[in-house]
């Protein structure tokens, strides 16, 4: 018997869910993150600036609740993006999500 030779299509979750991450911006050079959904798993942070390739953060499982800084110290704030990915338990997939202060 011959297998095609292209993947298995990918699984789509059913429907959209609310983004679990609010963010204090109150002092831009360290935002807090928190999670206001439901919990996440192997949760990173990336900050990124056009000069620089930045830094990764590594959070792991965040329960809903919990509270993350990003240090930004050494960072040009006004040219940062910040993109957080995350997997949800539910349905396994990864998830995406940038920000700017």
């Amino acid at each position: 018997m011959t297998r095609s030779p292209d993947p298995p299509p990918a699984r789509r979750p059913d429907a959209s869910y609310p983004m679990p991450w609010s963010i204090d911006r109150r002092d831009r050079t360290h935002p807090v993150v928190t999670n206001t959904g439901a919990p996440a798993d192997f949760v990173r942070a990336f900050a990124r600036t056009a000069a620089d390739p930045g830094r990764t953060l590594l959070w792991g499982h965040v329960r809903p609740g919990d509270q993350m800084e990003i240090c930004l110290c050494d960072t040009d704030v006004d040219d940062v993006v910040v993109t957080l990915a995350w997997f949800r338990p539910e349905d396994g997939l990864e998830y995406v999500w940038r920000f700017v202060l």
